[in-house]
Parts: C-alpha cells; structure tokens; sequence
C-alpha cells in the first residue's frame, strides 16, 4: 500500500524542495540523518501493506470514574440485585431487555440499537485479580496491563506501537484528551495528543501553539546516537508533518451530521471525521468523564448514558455511511464497576468488576459469558467477582483485529474471547 499523499507530498518537499533546502542551509546534519531515518523506516515498516483504507482501527474509548455496571447491564428479577439496591434497583422496569436475565439502561437506545444489529458485544465479568479501587491505580493497571503489583511503566499501546508500528508517523496514534495516557507510553512511544485540532498547529511564528507541547504532542524517543538537538529538532518535525496533515484531513472532511451536542459526541465526531479522512492513524483514545456517582446516582447516571448511547448510535451511522464498519472496533470500559449494595446516599461506592462493550461490523454480536453471581456468599469484599481477565479482551482484539502479535505485546499468551 502506498503512502498517504499528503504526508508524503509534504515529506518529499521537506527533503527536496525549497524549505528543504533553506533548512539544509543552517542544519544540514540534522536534516540529513533525520530524513533519510524517516524514509528507511516507512520502506521498512511492518505495517506499510495496511497503511492505507483496509488497515484496521480500534477505538478506545473509557468511561472514567468507575461506571456502574450493575445499572448499565441490569440483572432483570434478581432478589439480591433488589434487596442490595431497594432505590437504585428503580432502574430494572424500564430497562431494555437483552435476554430473560439482563437489559440495558433505558437511556441506552443508542446502544441497544447496535446490540440489535449484531454490532455490539456485551463482554459480563470482566477485572483482574486483587482488585484495586483506587481510580489513578485502578487506571493504570488497565493502561499498562500489569496488575501483578507493578507500578509505572509503558502502557500496551505504547507496547503495540514498539512491537508493530516503528517508522509509522506520529499520528499512528492520537488521543482526544488534555495530556497523553498512560496507555500510549513505551519503549519508542508514538502518539499526539490534544484537546481541540486547533491547539495542535503552528503560528505564523513556526511555534507549536499552547495546550499541546511538542515533544508530549509526538510521544517522539531519543534515538541511541541521537543529540539532544537532533532529537528536537526531529521531534519538531515530525509534529509539523502531523499537524499539516491533521488539518488538511479535517478541512476536506466535514464535521458529519446527526451527532448529540455533548463532550463524547464532540470527540466521536472528530474521530469519525479523521478516519473518513483517511488519517493513518491505527489507536484513538477518547475518554467520557462523570462516572463515580457516589450521590444521587439515578439522574446523572441515567445522563451520562444517554450522552454515550446516542453518540455511539451517531458514530457508527456515519461508520456505515462511510463503509468502515468492518474496518473499525471499539473498546469500550471502565477502571472498575461499583459495590453491589448502594450506599447512603442514592449512589454507589467504588467497585470491581463490570461489563466492557465491543462494537463493530466484525463480531456476531450478543453477550459474551454470565453475569456473575449477586448472592452475598459469592461477593468480594461487597463487588461482584470476575470471571474473565481484562487482558483477555486485548489478547483478542490485538490478535484478531490489530493483526498483531498479542504476546508480544503483553509479556505472555492470553486466551482469546470469542467474539
């Protein structure tokens, strides 16, 4: 597969046309090796035959501050469900039924469409053993894949990007968020991030405008070898070859109807835009905020998944619109679920396991594996136990979607969930 025209075109004129050449004129060593560094490593990649539109994509996409699992997948007639929840249980008459056992949300018509489609994947039991509660900690183990007590270290994204994408540019990943995950960090990590495309461009002045800093922005490493200035230098190339090719996607792609006005729709809707585009980008990480309800739960968790169902329902009518059904997954999960019995103020404390959703055209669709048991007996500490490792579902979706060679990336073999 051939280059993408714009960063080629841009590439070719940073290496041979007239800014080639004034630049050659005052650093003629760092535009040398960097260049040549750049092109060696395009012809070299591993994922040059799927850089252009039959390369996949996956989407993640977090529900931060520990969705409540129970009142997202609702057990229908379970009396421990209702005794452990005499208010919060309200949801389970309007819920909207999956099977005789579990219904979604009635805010969730966006999604239950999708599931009526055989588009989404309803993925019940899913954590880790010895399960944390902290929100950053909680996070972290999702982000690196390492909850054996490790603290710190690359995210398996990041892991993804050493392993399979080198010599991809920048934007092989992006995240729509105010400073890059810890999931994109790694060896030789690779990534931009920004809030708003407009803080990832350049002034009239060639400086990197505030809210993206350029070497945060690229997630670019130093090279064995490489000076300090080449390493900039080169870092701050490869932001502006992103940053060109970025709004020149979004200028010829506009934004596509039909999509809610709230935060998530917002960032769906750019990445929808930047993937009909025909961005080279293989990982987008967005995140919806909101979720530790521990007060008054009823309303604003009722909110927040109606924002999520109705953007996912927008997001993957303009998916088909665009014919990238089959092209794109989304994974969608929490740092952890909520306790089984609500607390004394309409809400829920901090949890463990809980449902993770994977959407798109590939899978048959349908739920995947058993709710766990509610009984008080069966309980851990007061959560819900797992009964199928979070790395099971990233085993599945590197192996059988990323075309990548999961072990690698996550230290060992994992067995995969069938989707």
């Amino acid at each position: 597969m051939s280059q993408d025209p714009a960063f080629m075109t841009r590439r070719h004129f940073l290496r041979t046309g007239v800014i080639g050449g004034a630049l050659a004129s005052t650093l003629p060593s760092f535009l040398d090796q960097t260049l040549c560094r750049l092109e060696a490593a395009e012809v070299n990649s591993p994922l040059q035959r799927q850089h252009g539109k039959d390369a996949p994509i996956l989407v993640i996409l977090q529900l931060a501050g520990g969705n409540d699992g129970l009142n997202t997948v609702v057990p229908l007639e379970n009396d421990d469900y209702r005794r452990a929840r005499p208010k919060l249980s309200s949801v389970e008459k309007n819920a909207l039924m999956l099977n005789d056992d579990l219904g979604f949300h009635e805010s969730l018509s966006g999604l239950k469409s999708l599931y009526d489609e055989g588009m989404l994947s309803v993925l019940n039991g899913i954590g880790y053993p010895n399960p944390n509660r902290s929100h950053f900690r909680s996070t972290e183990i999702w982000h690196t894949a390492a909850p054996e007590g490790r603290k710190g270290g690359d995210g398996w994204v990041g892991r993804y990007f050493d392993n399979q994408c080198q010599g991809q540019p920048a934007e092989v990943g992006i995240s729509l968020t105010s400073s890059p995950p810890q999931t994109f960090q790694g060896p030789s990590p690779l990534g931009i991030t920004f809030r708003n495309p407009k803080e990832f461009s350049f002034d009239d002045d060639e400086e990197l405008m505030s809210g993206a800093s350029v070497g945060m922005a690229t997630g670019r490493s130093r090279e064995r070898n490489d000076s300090p200035l080449h390493f900039l230098e080169r870092t701050d190339l490869d932001a502006r070859v992103s940053s060109d090719h970025l709004h020149a996607t979004l200028k010829k792609m506009p934004s596509p109807q039909g999509f809610p006005k709230n935060q998530i729709a917002n960032d769906l809707s750019l990445v929808a835009r930047m993937i009909g585009g025909g961005m080279s980008t293989r990982i987008y990480y967005v995140s919806q905020g909101g979720f530790d309800t521990h007060a008054n739960q009823i309303n604003s968790h009722a909110r927040l998944l109606k924002n999520l169902g109705d953007a996912q329902k927008a997001f993957w009518t303009e998916m088909k619109r665009q014919g990238n059904t089959q092209r794109v997954q989304m994974l969608v999960f929490s740092e952890f679920g909520r306790r089984v019995a609500e607390n004394g103020s309409n809400g829920t404390d901090h949890g463990a396991g809980a449902p993770v959703f994977v959407i798109g055209g590939k899978q048959k669709g349908g739920l995947v594996g058993a709710l766990p048991s509610l009984d008080p007996k069966d309980l851990n500490r007061g959560d819900v136990s797992h009964h199928t490792d979070f790395r099971q579902v990233y085993a599945t979706l590197l192996d059988e979607h990323l075309n990548a060679n999961s072990s690698q990336v996550l230290g060992k073999s994992w067995s995969k969930i069938k989707l």
